[in-house]
């Protein structure tokens, strides 16, 4: 019976591998003979995510590559193998199935420090992005690419697909005081960018230190174009943390996330529908369904719904509230969506104003405020009693700017 399950678990692979569209960045240089690797000594940066279609792992893979010696990899949030849970440091280890040291870049030190660099050629980056800038691996990603600029050594990109495609753009471009490490560069909120065109986008326009000095090689994917949403790539989805279980779940993350971070909601983290509802105690779950879909936003539907999170916010105690739906996301405006939540839940009850800063909330208010990337937003709101549309102005301004700005480093069509 063992054997006869795991023969239909490698068909299955092969036949998902078969319907694979779209080569990552690993594979195509695989397909090369790892031509822009070969004789170099190498330090790999990468999680769960850096694997080929036949769900085979970068680090094993790069371990057993003729003439590329792995010599240490790198371990962001969540590590190498995501052993690690969401937000807790990460430790120095060695890998066992590579038996490779593993540094970590998530602790003590956010990026590659000299000393972990010495004796490498090539920094080698591999992971799947959200495709949202809060989303820390592409602050790793950046502040890795200083370090490799700083030691005089290459930095590679294994390109993967932007799970939004490669034409969504969202949000403002950071502000100066708003940069941290969920929001690390002047970049708007959604980017439409894929890993690899993002690091020539922060090389060529100097926005990181020692631009003109790093030595950038890009690994580009086949059979992409920036119209595809991941599903329609037909690569398996690995999960890069744990609440981001699925590929549709990239749509979700920017609908709610930023609500999220005042930590006075409930947006199904901690649940069984990761950053796809609004809820907590106190909320009428249909009147509030009622008053969001009567707002008729395109591409976007609310259902009511009550649920008991298992973790997390409002742990052990009955929410209500709504789950949203993406019905088209084509049409639908993906970031909006969480300011219209919080304008109609004002309106319910006025009390609710969790944009108002106390000493109880003032940590919570800087993060809003550092992954929205500007305090203009949460001023606005707070101004004009939390009505969505006085800030779409301000949230929109940098997208036309940044949409020609960005087809200068478009590697794909």
């Amino acid at each position: 019976m063992k054997l006869k399950v795991i023969a239909s678990l490698a068909l299955l692979l092969a036949v998902v591998a078969a319907a694979a569209q779209t080569k990552p960045g690993i594979v195509t240089l695989r397909d090369s003979g790892f031509e822009a690797l070969k004789g170099k000594r190498i330090g790999l940066i990468t999680n769960p995510t850096g694997v080929d279609p036949q769900l085979r792992a970068t680090p094993d893979i790069l371990a057993g590559a003729d003439g590329v010696e792995l010599v240490a990899m790198f371990a962001p949030e969540h590590g190498i193998r995501g052993d690690v849970a969401a937000g807790d440091k990460v430790a120095t280890s060695t890998d066992p199935a590579t038996g490779v040291k593993v540094y970590s870049i998530y602790g003590a030190t956010k990026k590659p420090t000299q000393q972990m660099l010495e004796g490498i050629d090539a920094l080698v980056y591999d992971i799947q992005d959200n495709g949202c800038r809060s989303y820390t691996f592409i602050s790793t990603m950046g502040k890795a690419m200083e370090a490799a600029a700083q030691a005089g050594i290459e930095f590679v990109v294994l390109d993967r697909p932007n799970p939004l495609g490669g034409n969504r753009v969202e949000g403002l471009i950071t502000e100066p005081d708003c940069i941290s490490f969920v929001s690390q560069y002047p970049i708007p909120y959604l980017y439409g960018l894929t890993p690899g065109e993002l690091a020539l986008y922060l090389k060529e326009e100097g926005l990181i230190k020692g631009a003109d000095k790093l030595k950038l090689t890009v690994v580009p994917m086949e059979g992409w174009t920036r119209d595809m949403t991941y599903d329609r790539t037909g690569l398996p989805w690995v999960l890069p943390s744990p609440h981001i279980p699925s590929a549709e779940t990239c749509l979700y993350y920017p609908a709610t996330g930023i609500a999220g971070e005042l930590s006075w909601l409930s947006i199904g983290v901690g649940y069984t529908m990761p950053f796809r509802t609004f809820a907590a105690p106190w909320i009428d779950a249909a009147k509030l369904s009622t008053r969001l879909n009567n707002l008729q936003l395109p591409g976007v539907a609310f259902r009511p719904v009550h649920y008991t999170p298992y973790y997390g916010q409002f742990k052990g105690q009955a929410v209500n509230g709504v789950e949203v739906f993406i019905t088209d996301e084509s049409v639908a405006q993906l970031t909006p969506i969480q300011f219209f939540v919080m304008q109609e839940i004002h309106k319910m009850y006025p009390k609710q104003s969790p944009l108002t800063a106390t000493e109880a909330n003032k940590n919570r208010i800087k993060m809003f405020d550092n992954v929205v990337g500007s305090k203009s937003i949460r001023e606005t709101l707070t101004k004009n009693h939390y009505n969505a549309e006085s800030i779409l102005t301000i949230w929109n301004k940098d997208t036309e700017r940044f949409n020609y700005k960005k087809q200068n480093y478009h590697l794909y069509e």
